[in-house]
């Protein structure tokens, strides 16, 4: 297999070994980080930067990459979606939409618009993971006791979607973060949720981003079947964390994140 891809001024050989091994290390890693708490698309994006890709190429590639990861997040978390039909399926759609909201910024506007405000989201979010369970006490219940909050949920959904579509980098913390704030119920069985939404998203963003956006489907079919190992290994493992190590991973890796985007 040998392949070379220009992008400007750079030419890219991904048929060297170091490269190869390197994207398919990045992708499990990121598969089963993204199962456990979220962010490993961003283990992705540099790796790619490292190997020669501009931004925007490693941005839609990525985005495109994680799909199969979130698969398999999903088929290994699929125990903790019994009896979530219903939060699934509106939480689902208003994903979708968001998403494709996300994608079209990222193709229409100057990356600078969004970028800026990319660490202080992801930090917010995982501050907003950390203090959860105060914020939920603060708040109250919602009536019942034992419900979602439900119009906040779906526009908190909507908003992380179209980071997700625009951007992707951490959005399995921010996904989890509002549904830890907004849905009532056990964080394993969000922490699935988060996958579904994640593959909702990632879904739209294959579709979008195929058609008019440059993907590099090499770097794709090379990182693809790594996300999906890592994705259900990740979500096997994450079954197994107890709840407070669980947030805490979330909280401590969404931190990381955004320290690293701040910088660069």
């Amino acid at each position: 297999m040998c392949s070379r891809w220009v992008y400007g001024l750079r030419v890219i050989d991904l048929a060297q070994p170091w490269t190869l091994v390197f994207l398919l290390v990045a992708g499990l890693l990121a598969g089963a980080v993204n199962a456990v708490a979220g962010g490993g698309s961003l283990l992705v994006f540099p790796a790619l930067l490292a190997v020669g890709f501009p931004p925007l190429a490693a941005n839609v590639t990525n985005s495109v990459a994680q799909w199969p990861g979130y698969v398999g997040l999903v088929a290994g978390a699929r125990r903790e979606l019994v009896g979530q039909g219903g939060r699934i399926a509106r939480t689902a759609a208003v994903a979708a939409l968001g998403s494709g909201v996300g994608c079209t910024l990222l193709l229409v506007l100057p990356a600078t618009v969004f970028d800026a405000v990319v660490p202080v989201l992801v930090i917010l979010a995982s501050l907003t993971m950390a203090l959860g369970p105060r914020l939920k006490r603060l708040i109250g219940d919602p009536a019942g006791g034992a419900r979602d909050r439900r119009a906040g949920l779906l526009v908190a959904v909507f908003l992380a979607a179209i980071y997700g579509g625009y951007f992707g980098g951490a959005l399995g913390v921010i996904l989890i973060s509002t549904l830890a704030l907004f849905a009532h119920d056990e964080l394993r069985r969000l922490n699935a949720l988060k996958g579904v939404l994640s593959l909702v998203v990632a879904s739209v963003t294959v579709v979008v981003f195929a058609i008019g956006a440059p993907v590099d489907w090499l770097a794709v079919a090379l990182l693809a079947p790594s996300t999906l190992i890592g994705g259900f290994l990740g979500a096997l493992v994450a079954r197994r964390l107890p709840e407070n190590v669980l947030r805490w991973a979330v909280v401590l890796l969404g931190l990381a994140v955004g320290v690293a985007l701040f910088l660069q």
